[in-house]
């Protein structure tokens, strides 16, 4: 029997490179404004793009991966990831301009963000496992490690050799892609579906219940996990009274801690806790954590409301990545990258939901957390309809047989 454990070895790994991605280049964006002479505008922009291109990606992947294998897809996913890092250092001094130039390496990294976001969860959900639960947990706190390592060892980095060098650093980043992509060129993968069965295409699916139950889960975890982790910077600020430079590297650290412990408790312990318990008290705790926020008249109870949520919405992305895999059997890849697009639309229309109520309203933004504990409250009463709905709706044979 093949070894998986290097497979998984190099699943979280690939999330650690994720977190790299998406954390990186953030932490110079006042760098680029100075060293470029960059608009804010056009920093926004890179923002924006790169976000687009991983939600393309996501939607890309249903149409070609199944086609061309996971195992060259995975491959591309660490090159295009590695290529991007280093182009954030060597293309703004060769392309037209500054920005073209860092506009391509984001886009490069952002395809294989996005495709890492849709590969590394199946092959973790297809390895033999005691507890692919438990597995699963796990995996996903390495994109929670590796935003915490990303900040902290960057930050280091500019402390000891200056900002100025930031391309080193970035070159130095690159090498772990690079380094992975290696290791995936041997490891083993398990079939994705079942030797002799067939995956469910994206028709199969739509017919399917339990699949809308579960995007509307996806929306809510994303909302709930983002709806405060984009303003944990300014809780930090109010509720430990620091600077603003401080609360930017504290406030998100707290956040993206608690929510690796909470990812790497169950992914300990997995065995002993029933999953559905464990998230039926997460979101009981995270509508605790809103009202936190949302009512305390002490900002320091309002920052610890806002680790608590941290804590609170760990579990939900891969306990709901877990169930999806129980209850929908053969989904594959298609299963997988709409859960992402799921995921990654809650994580815009949480914050969102938030800044229009502070807008509209013209309240405080305690209120317009207050107002997101829908999102919370919405997965609640939907994880309690999914069991219910998967016992009486079994994957008909003709949608995996008659899927054309």
């Amino acid at each position: 029997m093949k070894n998986f454990q290097a497979t998984l070895t190099a699943c979280f790994v690939g999330y650690i490179v994720q977190a790299i991605i998406n954390n990186f280049a953030p932490l110079l964006f006042l760098t680029f404004q100075s060293q470029y002479q960059l608009p804010i505008t056009q920093i926004t922009l890179l923002v924006s793009i790169n976000f687009l291109t991983q939600l393309l990606v996501d939607f890309a992947a249903i149409f070609f991966v199944d086609r061309i294998g996971y195992r060259p897809s995975i491959v591309a996913a660490h090159g295009f990831a590695a290529a991007g890092l280093i182009g954030l250092a060597v293309f703004p001094a060769i392309f037209p301009s500054p920005f073209s130039g860092l506009l391509a390496a984001v886009v490069l990294y952002a395809i294989g963000g996005g495709l890492l976001e849709v590969l590394v969860s199946p092959i973790v959900e297809a390895s033999p496992t005691d507890h692919k639960e438990k597995a699963m947990s796990l995996l996903h706190s390495f994109y929670c490690w590796g935003y915490v390592g990303v900040v902290l060892l960057s930050t280091l980095f500019f402390a000891v050799f200056g900002i100025a060098r930031w391309q080193l650093l970035a070159m130095i980043w690159s090498l772990l892609p690079i380094a992975n992509l290696f290791v995936f060129l041997k490891v083993p993968l398990a079939p994705i579906v079942a030797e002799g069965e067939q995956g469910l295409s994206t028709r199969g699916l739509f017919k399917l219940k339990t699949f809308w139950l579960l995007l509307v889960m996806m929306v809510c975890a994303g909302a709930s996990e983002q709806a405060v982790s984009q303003w944990a910077s300014t809780f930090a600020e109010q509720g430990l009274g620091v600077s603003k430079t401080v609360g930017d590297l504290s406030g998100p650290m707290v956040f993206a801690l608690m929510m690796g412990a909470s990812r790497l408790l169950y992914g300990r312990f997995g065995e002993r806790i029933d999953l559905k318990r464990f998230m039926v008290f997460s979101l009981s705790l995270c509508v605790i954590a809103y009202g936190m926020i949302g009512l305390a008249k002490m900002p320091l109870i309002g920052f610890l409301g806002c680790g608590i949520s941290g804590f609170a919405v760990g579990i939900l992305w891969p306990g709901i990545f877990s169930f999806s895999a129980q209850y929908i059997r053969n989904g594959g890849t298609a299963l997988f990258a709409y859960l992402a697009l799921a995921g990654d639309l809650g994580c815009s229309l949480g914050p969102a939901v938030v800044g229009n109520v502070v807008e509209w309203s013209g309240a405080s933004l305690q209120l317009g957390i207050l107002a997101a504990v829908v999102f919370p409250l919405l997965l609640l009463v939907a994880l309690t309809f999914l069991h219910r709905t998967s016992r009486t709706e079994q994957v008909p044979l003709e949608i995996l047989s008659n899927q054309d």
